[in-house]
């Protein structure tokens, strides 16, 4: 019998964690031929999370429970999640229901038919407010354009992955973590499943405008450098229009001897490239933080407790 791992990443999700729970488990005991394991992890989240999670880890032995010792992120959450499950195939989803457990045997069923990697797609965007929407389109454009790895416009982190998939994951050991691209990045053979955007099941998504736009920021400095070649390119422009505007100013002051007109387009033009001097240091801050935090060599997480779920191949939990 095989294994299985779902690997749900939390931070304050106490109104989604049992209710997670009943769904996924009306759909793992119609699949008797697996072995499943749920591995909660708690991001540090602010309200009960945790204490509802650890009320089920004893109702039902096929639970993992991962609690960390404050909120690290959701990559470092999904990291964590990666790491301690055991499955010969890992599941990604998200707690709030948005990833529909009823798909999970067709993931299951395209694994065993050889995909490595089954993934899925949102294809609309019902809901969510229009500025999101158009910002989300924009950066998946602009990061298919700017690196070499394709990221699937609307593709959720929601897919099952085979164990080796896994550990290539777990071999890369960059601390600045963008999955997205990471699970396109160590290539294996891919399938796509489709479907309807769905809403939360309940709660509030923790996800707001500014931190999906960081994330998106994340994404692009981890997969290119191309921001660095534009702020090149930006100097070497400026620096251009700059030499032609001297060579403008002394032939007209020399022809015309008036030194004290124009100091209003002058003052523009020093705030000008002021302003562009600031977005290239603002550019390479990005990136010099990222190596700043690459050499620390802090560890991504840090696990306060962990209940490790129990699973025999000859039974399943009734649960």
């Amino acid at each position: 019998m095989k294994l299985i791992s779902i690997v749900v990443p939390c931070y304050n999700e106490q109104e989604t964690v049992e209710i997670f729970y009943k769904e996924i488990i009306k759909v793992i005991n119609e699949l008797p031929d697996y072995g499943f394991e749920i591995v909660y992890i708690n991001d540090g989240s602010k309200d009960n999370t945790a204490e509802y999670i650890y009320k089920l880890t004893k109702l039902d032995s096929r639970i993992a429970f991962i609690d960390l010792s404050r909120n690290f992120g959701k990559e470092a959450g999904l990291l964590a999640g990666l790491q301690y499950a055991k499955g010969d195939a890992v599941v990604v989803m998200d707690v709030d229901l948005q990833d529909p457990p009823n798909l999970l045997p067709e993931l299951i069923s395209n694994w065993e038919k050889g995909h490595d990697i089954v993934y899925t797609r949102r294809t609309n965007r019902d809901g969510e407010p229009l500025i999101r929407s158009w910002f989300a389109k924009l950066f998946y454009k602009l990061i298919n354009k700017l690196s070499d790895v394709e990221i699937v416009d609307g593709a959720r982190d929601y897919r099952i992955m085979d164990r080796r998939v896994v550990n290539s994951l777990l071999d890369l050991g960059e601390k600045n973590r963008f999955s997205k691209g990471l699970f396109m990045w160590v290539g294996y053979d891919c399938k796509c499943i489709e479907f309807q955007h769905v809403e939360r099941v309940a709660g509030e998504t923790s996800w707001s405008f500014w931190k999906l736009f960081g994330y998106a920021i994340d994404g692009i400095v981890s997969f290119t450098n191309f921001p660095l070649k534009i702020a090149s390119i930006f100097g070497i422009i400026v620096s251009l229009l700059s030499f032609i505007f001297l060579i403008y100013v002394v032939i007209k002051n020399t022809i015309f001897e008036n030194p004290v007109s124009g100091w209003a387009s002058m003052t523009s033009i020093i705030c000008f490239l002021g302003g562009i001097q600031l977005i290239v240091i603002g550019v390479i801050g990005e990136y010099v933080g990222k190596v700043f935090n690459e050499v620390k060599a802090r560890p991504q997480y840090i696990v306060k407790d962990y209940i490790e779920s129990s699973f025999n191949k000859g039974e399943q939990n009734e649960n």
